[in-house]
């Protein structure tokens, strides 16, 4: 019960930053699309899509080093932890340097006959792409510090941060908006500008916050962590890297066959995903410290019960918000973006799609970190993951529309999704049976029964915001209704009953 009590108040510090950034974001989307227009903000798309590359190699990266952390945290081995910090930093600092070659090199070929750029903006296009390299470098180095954070469970920290975040970028789109030289370089140097300065922030708090964030590399030096570390953290990043590079290649693919401008509806629907999503990635970001901790103890049955209802919770998250958004997407693109750009509704619509399966096992990923067996599960993710790119090539040459290559991501994701249910199973006979009746079963019905319902304002009634609200109130009527009778089981319910009881004791005691 402590456990969830503190995954609550994570949780909830982190869903009062996604109350506050998430408007801000959209609405700076909406100003930079606007001052760039569609091809310039397809060009920063394309070219600028390793800051999304950055941001998932990030987590991910994050994610690795923080399994040492909150594993040594869970065997209560508090020197452990900075031996494992001046490892990770050390560590990093090589990945950074491979990374830079490997950015510099894929870069000359970009430029030189691969990426479909007006000639007057490729010098353009080169000097935002070495912005985001820089950006890169100094994401990858900070990765301990976010680990770190992560370790210690310190999300308010985290949550004041992205509000500082989103502050900054609603500031950088108004600057764009109104200043008039190149805005796409001037949006590119910001955006890198920002990266860096937010980064750099992190250190400086880790450091005065946290002892064993300092660093004397010599006095912690562990060959034989080092190397179990850099087995991890390899196989790890072979997974995220692929991930990195099929996504970052999805964008490629269809510059290269349809141009800038449908590159611009790519970056729209990347957006509108992320920050719908992040109302549950955040909760991932207050249970994966659990999950790991869980393992470290020896307690496995709380980590799987974490897994369970993690991945329930989650996806239900994301219902609240997408079985709206699903249904009313073309008048809400009308009323955020002035020019709504070709392709953006139906790539969003399957984007969406794609993210309701892969939040379904999203917690299974983490247990397999948890646990440490990676090797396997990480060589089959990877191989599968350039999957979506290989059929969309060729069926963009066989004169398919754009869109496919989102249908083939789902097919990905429910492939995918496969995969990871059997190295579950297999790394520590995870219950599959069980996670496929009282979650994946009970969770896709809750969604089929909320959006079927939400969905009747649709054919009564007009296009319009009378409609809109009229499905947003629908929705969230019928959300609570669906999960309680369809969603949860029995236990999930005495569960929830439980912990509401001890939150009303402890904030309202009986005088």
């Amino acid at each position: 019960m402590q456990a969830a009590n503190r995954v609550a108040k994570n949780t909830a510090f982190l869903y009062i930053k996604m109350v506050i950034t998430v408007f801000m974001s959209l609405y700076a989307t909406r100003l930079i699309l606007a001052a760039l227009g569609s091809k310039d903000f397809g060009l920063f798309s394309v070219v600028g899509g390793t800051i999304a590359m950055l941001g998932f190699l990030n987590v991910s990266m994050s994610a690795a080093t923080q399994r040492f952390m909150s594993y040594a945290q869970g065997e209560g081995d508090i020197l452990k932890i900075n031996k494992i910090f001046n490892m990770s930093v050390l560590l990093h600092l090589i990945i950074a340097f491979f990374i830079l070659l490997v950015f510099e090199i894929a870069g000359y070929f970009l430029f030189n006959g691969v990426l479909n750029i007006e000639p007057g903006r490729v010098h353009t296009a080169k000097l935002i792409y070495q912005f985001m390299i820089i950006s890169t470098l100094f994401s990858v180095i900070s990765v301990p510090y976010d680990a770190l954070l992560n370790a210690h469970e310190n999300m308010l920290f985290y949550s004041i941060l992205g509000i500082i975040e989103s502050i900054f970028k609603l500031a950088i789109a108004l600057i764009v908006t109104y200043i008039f030289i190149d805005k796409l370089l001037l949006y590119g140097a910001l955006m890198a500008l920002l990266s860096i300065t937010l980064l750099i922030i992190n250190r400086i708090y880790c450091h005065s916050r946290y002892p064993e964030s300092k660093i004397n590399l010599k006095a912690n030096f562990d060959r034989k962590l080092l190397k179990e570390m850099s087995g991890f953290a390899g196989w790890t990043l072979l997974g995220s890297s692929s991930n990195m590079i099929s996504n970052y290649g999805q964008g490629i693919v269809m510059n290269v066959f349809f141009g800038t401008a449908v590159n611009a509806a790519q970056g729209i629907a990347n957006q509108v995903s992320g920050q719908l999503s992040a109302f549950a990635s955040t909760m991932m970001k207050a249970l994966n410290p659990v999950i790991a901790k869980s393992e470290g103890s020896g307690n496995r049955n709380l980590m799987i019960e974490a897994v369970m209802m993690g991945s329930k919770v989650s996806f239900f998250l994301l219902t609240l918000f997408f079985v709206p958004v699903l249904i009313e997407m073309p008048y809400i693109f009308k009323l955020w973006l002035k020019n709504v750009p070709e392709f953006a509704i139906i790539f969003c619509q399957l984007l969406l799609i794609r993210n309701l399966i892969e939040q379904l096992f999203i917690t299974l990923a983490s247990s397999i970190a948890a646990h440490g067996n990676i090797k396997n599960y990480q060589i089959f993710s990877s191989i599968l993951c350039y999957f979506p790119l290989i059929v969309s090539y060729f069926m963009f040459r066989m004169n398919f529309p754009v869109y496919v290559i989102y249908i083939s991501f789902i097919i990905y994701a429910l492939i995918a999704s496969c995969v990871i249910l059997y190295f579950t199973w297999k790394n520590y006979q995870f219950p599959v049976y069980e996670f496929f009746l009282n979650v994946v079963l009970r969770s896709v019905g809750t969604f089929v029964i909320i959006f079927a319902i939400s969905l009747l304002p649709h054919f009564l009634m007009a296009e319009g915001l009378q409609r809109l609200i009229s499905v947003i109130v629908l929705s969230g009527v019928i959300f609570p209704i669906a999960i309680w009778f369809i969603g949860l089981k029995s236990f999930d319910k005495q569960r929830i009953k439980l912990l509401l009881s001890s939150l009303y004791v402890k904030y309202f005691p009986i005088k």
